[in-house]
């Protein structure tokens, strides 16, 4: 099965198509669609208008169906992900904001309204999809992020410069040590995948960086809970933390916060695929407590 010279482009999506379920891939018509807006650039309405005729398939389109096939993932090979309003510049050596992420930021900004000049720090920012999106959609917001890769804090760095981030080359453990107890919201998505859980996908096994994957330990849960730890530091009394996990640590990391004796109010959050994707907490002023 391949890709012909000649054919026409709606022909061409109809083989690619082919060719990525073949392959496995999870989205095998709309991936074969964005590769060939990648290199039209017309804007996927506009493309399948363009199917309807005799317009020609792109040059070199072949050639990205193939890596496709090969299971890169789509946004390395086009260099753009879509995360809420953004497009985010991405490639090797950063981790491929996904979509379930994106009520992690809803969190946020639901929490935020109402609070003048919010002040608001991302641990472990990777492409800088939930730090961009915040800057992006609250005005006002004094916005920070912290990154320890040099590969993904340079990949944040393009992303966030226009949004007038202050990104941080750093650990999410001990950051920012000069802003401590002056933070209104801390977010994190930080690694949590326990040591022995190989991803299934190839693009998240073969491709995503594995210090953006694995949080530490048999269990994942080392720098989960050294995200807790740094949120409880750098929040202000009364601040909100919030952070996302895989589904089955939802009930573990509800009782890890629970012990630390810092929180009130811990919620765990469902994400639109009704997973518990994020547990919430407020930190407790001392003042209040025994």
């Amino acid at each position: 099965m391949t890709i012909g010279p000649c054919q026409s482009l709606a022909a061409a999506i109809s083989e690619a198509t082919a060719i990525l379920r073949d392959a496995g891939v999870p989205s095998p018509r709309v991936d074969a669609e964005l590769l060939a807006d990648h290199l039209l650039k017309v804007g996927l309405g506009r493309l399948r208008a363009m199917m309807l005729g005799d317009s020609p398939a792109p040059e070199g389109y072949a050639d990205l169906v193939a890596e496709r096939a090969g299971r890169i993932p789509l946004q390395h090979i086009t260099g753009v992900a879509h995360f809420r309003y953004l497009e985010l510049a991405v490639g090797p050596g950063v981790f491929i904001p996904r979509p379930e992420t994106e009520s992690v930021v809803q969190l946020v900004i639901d929490h935020v309204k109402g609070i003048p000049s919010p002040r608001i720090v991302d641990l472990g920012t990777g492409s800088g999809a939930i730090a961009g999106s915040i800057a992006h959609e609250v005005p006002g917001a004094e916005v920070h992020a912290v990154e320890f890769s040099p590969f993904a804090h340079a990949w944040a760095a393009k992303n966030l410069a226009p949004l007038g981030v202050n990104l941080v080359l750093g650990d999410l453990r001990n950051a920012l040590p000069e802003l401590n107890g002056t933070f209104d919201v801390v977010v994190s998505n930080p690694p949590y995948i326990p040591a022995e859980a190989i991803p299934n996908e190839p693009e998240v096994a073969l491709h995503d960086p594995p210090e953006a994957l694995y949080g530490g330990g048999a269990d994942g849960m080392e720098l989960p809970t050294a995200a807790a730890a740094s949120a409880a530091r750098l929040l202000r009394p009364g601040g909100y933390f919030v952070m996302e996990h895989a589904e089955v640590q939802a009930g573990w990391i509800a009782a890890m916060m629970g012990r630390a004796g810092k929180w009130s109010r811990i919620t765990t959050h469902l994400d639109l695929n009704g997973k518990e994707r994020a547990t919430s907490a407020v930190l407790a002023d001392p003042d209040l407590t025994e």
